[in-house]
């Protein structure tokens, strides 16, 4: 898609990932609506894009009001919906409370499929695209992050499925499956992990930069990073492989991840 004079909803945007990808959207020409939880974060975003057609939108995607609202607020005139919005709990799943695992489910699955219904009428009318910001732990299930990994494969298989209902229609719909990302969402326990055991993290405006590119091209899927798209391919092919993988990692992702106090921390992007 040819982002220039595009009217796109954004949500996510007080976050690192989501921020980045304003910037970027808006330098190359996108008439942005800016959706997110923090007002003044918005605002000053908002202020300080390229262009002057941008809005914004105070809403928590975790409720229904606040889906509803983003979808009053778009109106008639929208080509392109990139749902980056996002939560992430890292622990043990034995210890994780159930609210946190609906806060994951609400915001990382729900708020897209309900936004995605609300704008659809709007979107079929013309050539557009709705970009769902999944990732790699939406293809492989890994230890510590059960819940989140529940959420982004629900966000993927709902990606998929509708990319093929709504085929003979002028809607795009597409999946970008990045890897760890160095953004607040991420909690100091994940990085120390992540640096133990070698495992890459990029910087938000990186993977920004990669989101945009796949909104202007044709492409369907795009899993970021290497070798997480190898391992997504072995997983899907050969999954007791990654099985052993993972299994001789295991002691230092518990150890991590487990909550010796008991006590939820659940790492919420801020305002995202």
């Amino acid at each position: 898609m040819k982002i220039d004079g595009k009217r796109m909803v954004l949500t996510g945007a007080c976050g690192g990932l989501g921020r980045a990808v304003a910037q970027r959207l808006a330098e190359r020409g996108a008439r942005l609506l800016l959706v997110g939880r923090n007002d003044e974060v918005l605002q000053a975003l908002c202020d300080g894009l390229p262009g002057g057609e941008h809005g914004v939108v105070v809403a928590d995607l975790g409720s229904s009001a606040g889906v509803s609202a983003v979808v009053a607020v778009a109106g008639e005139a929208v080509d392109g919906l990139i749902n980056c919005a996002g939560v992430n709990t890292f622990g043990l799943f034995s210890e994780q409370g159930s609210g946190e695992l609906r806060q994951m489910l609400a915001v990382n699955v729900e708020a897209p499929a309900a936004l995605i219904r609300g704008l659809l009428p709007v979107l079929r009318e013309h050539n557009s695209v709705i970009v769902n910001v999944g990732s790699t732990f939406g293809a492989i299930g890994y230890p510590g992050f059960s819940a989140y990994c529940a959420s982004k494969f629900a966000l993927r298989g709902l990606t998929e499925a509708l990319a093929r209902e709504l085929a003979d229609t002028p809607v795009s719909v597409r999946y970008f499956a990045p890897r760890a990302i160095r953004t607040a969402m991420n909690s100091e326990r994940v990085e120390a992990m992540n640096a133990e055991l070698g495992n890459a993290m990029d910087p938000p405006e990186v993977v920004a930069e990669d989101l945009v590119r796949f909104v202007e091209s044709d492409e369907r899927r795009r899993d970021s990073g290497w070798p997480e798209r190898l391992f997504v391919r072995i997983n899907a092919l050969l999954p007791r492989l990654v099985d052993k993988s993972l299994a001789s990692t295991l002691p230092v992702i518990t150890r991590y991840a487990r909550r010796a106090d008991a006590v939820v921390d659940a790492a919420r992007e801020p305002a995202a």
